[in-house]
């Protein structure tokens, strides 16, 4: 449905407020088994407080998340492993069992990790919806929490609806050849490849 991977890079910009993230999306030679990583730069803002920082997903060939690692410009890191069947623990290898069966992860500030559960359960129109338990890491706070999401195929490889668990928000997503996300109604703006 979706083409193999090459190297990409991609800009949103927020519709609210003022920001900017910039994404290389590339497939790896099997570094450590990674087959993907996600390496991204975003600043913007939260509850009128700004932020920037930089993120690294690491996946394996099938779209499931193995590590995680956010830096943000005053210091603060946050580093998490998965075993990609729904474990997580932090760099110092103490498991983390509130995480326990999240097998995607929600960054706050990004339309990017719309794309892991997209791509990873390669979702069509007969699978119907798509009930899940997602790591999610707000920027304001930086504590992760564990998050219910839905996710629908409306048209198969090219749109897809996101709906919060308890229904308190739902957007209709289209995506391109790669599963990455074109335009976030409300919420971000795909910049054109002239402005990268």
């Amino acid at each position: 449905m979706f083409r193999a991977l090459s190297s990409t890079t991609v800009r949103w910009r927020p519709l609210e407020g003022e920001g900017l993230e910039h994404l290389s999306l590339r497939a790896l030679e099997a570094t450590a088994g990674a087959a993907i990583r996600a390496e991204s730069v975003v600043i913007g803002e939260r509850g009128g407080r700004p932020y920037g920082l930089r993120y690294r997903i690491d996946c394996d060939a099938h779209w499931q998340v193995m590590s995680l690692l956010i830096e943000t410009t005053e210091g603060r890191t946050l580093h998490l492993l998965s075993d990609r069947q729904g474990h997580w623990r932090d760099l110092n290898g103490v498991a983390l069992p509130e995480f326990d069966g999240c097998i995607d992860i929600d960054l706050a500030g990004t339309p990017f990790t719309n794309t892991l559960p997209i791509r990873r359960l390669n979702l069509n129109r007969k699978a119907g919806t798509a009930k899940l338990k997602m790591l999610f890491v707000p920027f304001d706070s930086f504590e992760p929490t564990v998050d219910g999401q839905h996710y629908t195929c409306l048209e198969d490889g090219k749109l897809y609806r996101f709906e919060a668990e308890d229904g308190s928000f739902t957007a209709d997503l289209p995506v391109d050849e790669d599963g990455l996300v074109i335009d976030y109604p409300t919420l971000f703006q795909r910049l054109s490849p002239e402005t990268i």
